[in-house]
């Protein structure tokens, strides 16, 4: 009897296994794996991205699967209409990065978004056609499928363009957005409705099937015709023929001009680990392995995590890596003489680590510049791959504000991103309230943006150890380096680690955000007596990560509870 329950346990816990490889993880509980994980904020994306792994995939097939995906299920960030960048690291030990940020438009000045009095008009940065950049997503997917990629290109937008087809349960998170364009009257928006709403006008129920047969048709052009099927040809021509009718700028020959980059990753190192992320024109890769220069000088874990003391060092190297980002960082094509070898530096961080004083803050000036970010939104998401092989890819896209532009263009069933609002926007303004009019990230045509996407991945020893990022805004440079933090420092895994209480300080404004409940009154009264202001907010970030266990090699995936529908896939 005893050997028989006995065989009845191991039963029950190898079942126990098998599921929790195939369901999200729960909580501070990672989700193990033996072979290929990923990790995104939208169940459909993940599962797609781990049946490309279970077929033989590599990590680079399942991130195309999983972004297509991601662009049908998860319509608020998931894109084809936006842009962004991945990072790539073999387990062979090569690395790479893809940078398909957006681009400005051939006829947009630094400039076009001012009126007579200097000032932004009606919010033309953000809202409407002049805010759409030349979209980077599909260009950057398509470049890292020609280098890296091992599956058919066609095999790998085949679930999306199904799940598009076929439908997907309308959930509660779409419910928002689509009484919004409920509400919308102007023209622009008509092929909006036709692509939200039940016949152009009623809402569909949570749970009802909603189907996208415009974006199913757009998809099967890329499909055939790869990166052409989207710049050029019919697609190409409708967006065009949108653009010109509802008084944007974008045109079929800035559609083919479009050209994803591959490019070296920043490399830093943080306690014997190796940390790759993305150069410019995002800020984030050169901002993390800054302030990690600087945090390397403290003895963190014995200060104790998000103690009075860890945090003031913590918003101490946020402050000067942020004032760094907005003074030199911008689109390396346009400023070829960024300071890039010197803040990526050792030196550099021990000359800002000995301007910290241990027990009062630092100000922050904004008449270093006498110039002055743009508002980024917090709407992107990012999701993780490990294949069975050891391979990683971090990647983050996005569409700016929660569903872009709001724009779907007729007959191309995709939002169009907003991310011209990503350039300051006039020249010369940077004041305390976090706007700034620095020159690296004005407007000038074909000029890509400055971002804050962080798609990081921390390795140990030539292999994959930490692949991390996170949606955010300005926010994300710094969700990425405490879920980094706490996995180095403070031995979390990496479920603990992204579930952590997190803050923010981004220079300017001279405030630090804390997550609601994150931190003791006690801790609250000792950092404030440094001369901290605080403030409370929701949810920062949702980062999706997964650790390589390097004596095991079991991947554990961790999805943030932050994210409604976020799911750790594996196998």
């Amino acid at each position: 009897m005893h050997t028989s329950l006995c065989s009845f346990g191991l039963v029950i816990l190898s079942l126990l296994f098998l599921f929790t490889t195939t369901q999200a993880q729960s909580g501070r509980i990672p989700t193990p794996a033996q072979h290929g994980m990923v990790t995104s904020s939208q169940y459909h994306g993940s599962e797609v991205g781990q049946a490309i792994l279970k077929s033989g995939g590599n990590a680079i097939d399942a991130a195309v699967a999983t972004a297509f995906a991601l662009a049908v299920t998860y319509p608020s960030a998931g894109n084809i209409g936006g842009g962004g960048f991945l990072v790539y690291h073999g387990a062979d030990g090569e690395v790479t990065t893809f940078n398909f940020r957006e681009k400005a438009p051939l006829a947009s000045t630094a400039d076009m978004y001012l009126g007579s009095n200097g000032k932004i008009k009606n919010n033309s940065n953000h809202d409407g056609p002049l805010s759409v950049g030349v979209p980077g997503t599909v260009a950057g997917l398509w470049a890292a499928h020609q280098k890296l990629g091992s599956k058919p290109w066609s095999e790998l937008l085949q679930p999306a363009i199904d799940l598009a087809e076929k439908g997907i349960p309308s959930s509660w998170n779409m419910q928002r957005i689509m009484k919004y364009f409920q509400g919308r009257e102007e023209a622009v928006y008509d092929a909006s409705k036709e692509a939200f709403l039940k016949k152009g006008k009623d809402l569909y129920e949570p749970g009802e099937t909603w189907k996208q047969p415009d974006l199913a048709k757009t998809l099967k052009r890329i499909q055939k015709d790869g990166k052409d099927g989207f710049y050029k040809g019919k697609t190409a021509k409708l967006f065009a023929k949108f653009m010109k009718k509802h008084g944007g700028i974008i045109t079929e020959e800035d559609l083919a001009k479009y050209e994803a980059v591959e490019q070296a990753a920043v490399h830093g190192t943080y306690r014997g680990h190796d940390i790759y992320a993305m150069a410019p024109p995002s800020s984030g890769g050169v901002a993390v392995v800054e302030m990690l220069n600087i945090l390397e000088g403290f003895d963190l874990k014995e200060m104790g995590h998000n103690s009075a003391m860890y945090l003031h060092v913590l918003t101490e190297a946020m402050r000067r890596a942020y004032a760094d980002r907005a003074e030199f960082i911008g689109d390396p094509a346009f400023n070829p003489d960024m300071p890039l070898e010197r803040l990526l530096s050792k030196a550099h961080a021990k000359e800002l680590r000995q301007t910290i004083g241990l027990f009062k803050a630092s100000p922050s000036d904004s008449s270093r510049f006498n110039k002055a970010l743009a508002y980024e939104s917090e709407e992107t998401t990012h999701f993780s791959v490990v294949d069975a092989a050891g391979s990683a890819v971090s990647l983050t896209y996005t569409l700016e504000y929660g569903y872009g532009s709001r724009i779907v263009m007729a007959g191309g069933g995709f939002l169009l991103n907003n991310e011209m609002g990503d350039f300051n926007p006039i020249p010369g303004l940077t004041n305390s309230r976090g706007l700034i009019g620095t020159k690296p990230n004005l407007v000038a045509p074909e000029k890509r943006m400055l971002s804050s996407m962080s798609p990081t991945i921390v390795a140990k020893d030539g292999k994959p150890l930490l692949v991390i990022g996170s949606p955010g805004g300005r926010t994300i440079i710094n969700t990425v380096l405490q879920v980094i933090l706490n996995v180095i420092d403070h031995d979390m895994n990496v479920a603990q680690a992204i579930e952590a209480g997190r803050i923010h300080h981004q220079w300017l404004p001279n405030i630090t955000s804390f997550e609601t409940h994150s931190i003791s009154p006690d801790t609250r009264r000792l950092y404030e007596m440094m001369g901290h202001k605080i403030r409370f907010r929701g949810a920062q970030g949702q980062a999706m990560g997964i650790y390589i266990d390097p004596v095991t090699g079991i991947r554990y995936g961790a999805a943030d509870s932050r994210s409604f529908d976020g799911k750790a896939v594996g196998y």
